[in-house]
């Protein structure tokens, strides 16, 4: 049964197989009814973003496909599909673009179609520049720009500096080499031919600040002018080589016409002025003397917020320095004000008249600090310091140069024709120095650096107590250079014949000095610097002993119950001014404690055979024994004990060594206190000494 349905499938199989016929569908009878390509035309569609992009759209009538020959010299075209385009980035320019139709039928039109491509000029070209001292950054944006050109405006022939702030950051830099007046040029690129420019002139420099002088090319000198005046740098009408400022008060100018120094911004920093620090100087070189300048000061944010001050000048054509004190403001018009700030400044020029064409210089604007009195030692080179010096019998000192060290800051002394042999200057105020010069018999001297015209001259130093000149002492040395520094030194135990001893119980606070001391003028100049107190403070542990040095050891050997150190001198009065002092305290051991101190080198006796030695006891009648050895016999020294004669004050004792063998050698110094009585170690067994000398 299976066998038969299987085989009368595979019958009918066949039947249907055979029964099938094969078709060909090579008709093509349509195509001829189809027209000829036609009504071919492109359109353009440029976008506006500055890319250059466009696309191309072909259309036509009876056309299957389009051949696009770009015409940017691309030598294949591009094939499209009826209702494709294509795109394509050209640059600026002006291009022939020809297309190509094709019918099913094969047949073609074409047709050749211009094409310009231009670019926007950028739009919205805002640059801001912002200025630094002599740098100058530049940031910019623009629509539509594809790059920035900037031209700093300080070269001929400029190459310019390409900027892309995607690229670069936000801002482009510059640094001039000079203050001045630059135009500035950004270019906004488009990508072809289109741009747009930004110029401006901008001023680069410093922002004003005191001391205010004219010389620096680096600082910004704008000035503003009012009321008629003419401000503008010049050169110094005097000094080859100096810039100033030149202010000319023009005809018909108002009696307040004036000038702002530097900007509307003021100064960089604040004036610092103060009630008890109100003082401003400034060189003036004006036409006639008993001119009223005036200088005025204001918050530049707040013009109310002022002080001002007036000034006669005093000489005619030559300079002269002015000092303005706003602590003497000027009549009606608000006074010095400790909180405000105060940092723009204007001068007014014959303040008070009209103007009549007079011209004035002005430099060295400059606020004046209140000086702080002088002191030991006077080099002439600290800021700080009132260096005012008083001369008499005709003197005349000036600020001057070291003649071998521009560097250096010195006075120079005339004595000229006619001036008294006793003609000198005066060292300071007549408040003299801060401190008391702190002269000793076992410490005399000063020094004085000198210039001097010739070898051979005197100069006398004198001291004295500026509350009683007739407290005094002088004395005298000679120059034995000519034309050359030298160090001269004073001894005041050597003190000028008929002229009263140094006496250390004065005050001695004041100094003067007398060059070429009796004789009379003759035109004679003197560099001096350097004026000191020569303290004394010893190289080598030796005598003369004064414990002043803070480098040195003092190696003292103690024995049975003595105790001796170097301390702060805790008694600076009478006649021992000093810094450092031995110290002796006898505690409990034997009724001889004291102590040794070896010394660098032996005691010269030869000439001098007397010892003094200053003494603080805490009672009197005291022993106080001083006695000197050999380096290696303790068996060969000499010794004296004297008595105190005063308690808790300085007294100088004396020690006779007139009997003293000077065929020996001496390398040791022993004290001892109250030899023979027992120490405690208490206050009434602690003695201070100083100043140990051989007279």
């Amino acid at each position: 049964m299976k066998t038969i349905k299987y085989y009368l499938s595979i019958v009918l199989l066949v039947t249907v197989l055979a029964g099938c016929k094969k078709e060909k569908f090579e008709d093509t009878s349509f195509v001829n009814g189809i027209g000829a390509p036609g009504k071919l035309s492109v359109m353009f569609n440029i976008t506006q973003d500055n890319t250059g992009q466009v696309t191309i759209i072909p259309n036509g009538e009876g056309i299957a496909s389009y051949d696009v020959y770009l015409g940017d010299g691309t030598a294949a075209p591009v094939k499209l599909q009826a209702g494709q385009n294509t795109r394509h980035v050209y640059a600026e320019g002006v291009y022939n673009v020809k297309v190509v139709g094709r019918s099913l039928k094969g047949e073609t039109i074409e047709k050749t179609q211009e094409l310009t491509v231009s670019f926007r000029a950028p739009e919205e070209l805002k640059v801001t520049p912002t200025i630094n001292g002599l740098n100058v950054s530049i940031s910019a944006e623009a629509l539509y720009e594809t790059l920035f050109r900037v031209y700093w405006g300080d070269a001929t022939g400029e190459n310019p500096e390409p900027f892309d702030p995607v690229l670069q950051g936000e801002s482009v830099s510059h640094n001039y080499a000079g203050a001045g007046e630059y135009t500035i040029r950004v270019v906004a690129l488009s990508g072809g031919a289109a741009s747009a420019e930004f110029t401006q002139t901008i001023k680069v420099g410093k922002q004003l600040d005191l001391p205010v002088a004219f010389d620096d090319p680096n600082f910004d000198y704008t000035m503003s002018d009012f009321g008629g005046n003419n401000a503008s740098v010049a050169a110094d009408p005097s000094v080859s080589g100096n810039k100033v400022l030149k202010v000319v008060k023009t005809a018909g100018a108002e009696v307040w016409a004036g000038t702002t120094l530097g900007t509307a911004a003021g100064f960089a920093t604040p004036v610092p002025l103060k009630t008890n620090n109100s003082k401003m100087s400034m060189r003036v070189y004006s036409p006639a003397a008993g001119l009223v300048v005036k200088l005025k000061l204001e918050d530049h944010t707040n013009g109310a917020n002022s002080v001002e001050t007036d000034v006669n000048t005093t000489k005619a054509n030559q300079w002269e320095t002015l000092t303005f004190d706003f602590n003497n403001n000027a009549a009606g018009t608000p006074a010095l004000n400790d909180g405000t700030t105060y940092d723009k400044a204007s001068v007014f020029f014959d303040f008070g008249a009209t103007g009549s064409g007079k011209t004035f210089y002005m430099d060295d604007l400059k606020f004046v600090p209140s000086l702080i009195q002088i002191d030991l030692p006077v080099t002439f080179d600290a800021a700080t310091v009132n260096y005012t010096v008083t001369d008499f019998g005709n003197n005349q000192t000036t600020d001057e140069v070291d003649p071998a060290n521009a560097a250096n800051k010195v006075k120079l002394t005339t004595k000229p024709n006619g001036a008294e042999t006793w003609a000198g200057t005066t060292i300071g105020t007549p408040a003299g120095f801060a401190s008391r010069i702190p002269l000793t018999s076992a410490n005399s001297q000063m020094s004085v650096r000198v210039y001097s015209p010739a070898a051979g001259i005197t100069i006398k130093l004198k001291v004295e107590e500026h509350a009683n000149g007739g407290n005094s002492v002088e004395t005298d040395a000679v120059t034995t250079k000519a034309n050359a520094w030298e160090t001269l030194t004073f001894d005041f135990n050597n003190n000028s014949s008929g002229t009263p001893a140094l006496n250390p119980l004065f005050y001695y606070d004041k100094a003067s000095l007398f060059f070429d001391f009796g004789v009379a003028g003759s035109g004679k100049k003197f560099y001096w610097d350097d004026v000191k107190f020569e303290s004394g403070e010893p190289t080598s542990v030796d005598i003369p002993l004064n414990f002043e040095s803070t480098t040195l050891t003092y190696g003292f050997v103690d024995f049975e119950g003595g105790n001796s150190t170097v301390v702060d001198n805790p008694h600076k009065t009478g006649i021992n001014q000093s810094n450092r002092v031995g110290k002796m305290v006898k505690n409990a051991g034997q009724t001889y404690g004291g102590s040794v101190l070896p010394l660098d080198h032996t005691v010269d006796f030869s000439t001098k055979k007397t010892f003094k030695m200053k003494v603080y006891s805490p009672r009197v009648g005291a022993k106080v024994l001083l006695k000197i050895e050999n380096q290696t016999n303790g068996g060969i020294n000499f010794e004296k004990e004297v008595l105190t004669t005063q308690a808790n004050a300085w007294e100088e004792l004396t020690f006779d060594y007139s009997a003293i063998n000077t065929a020996n050698t001496y390398q040791k110094l022993v004290l001892i206190f109250d030899n023979g009585t027992m120490g405690d170690g208490s206050a009434n067994f602690t003695w201070f000494f100083d100043d140990i000398t051989l007279n």
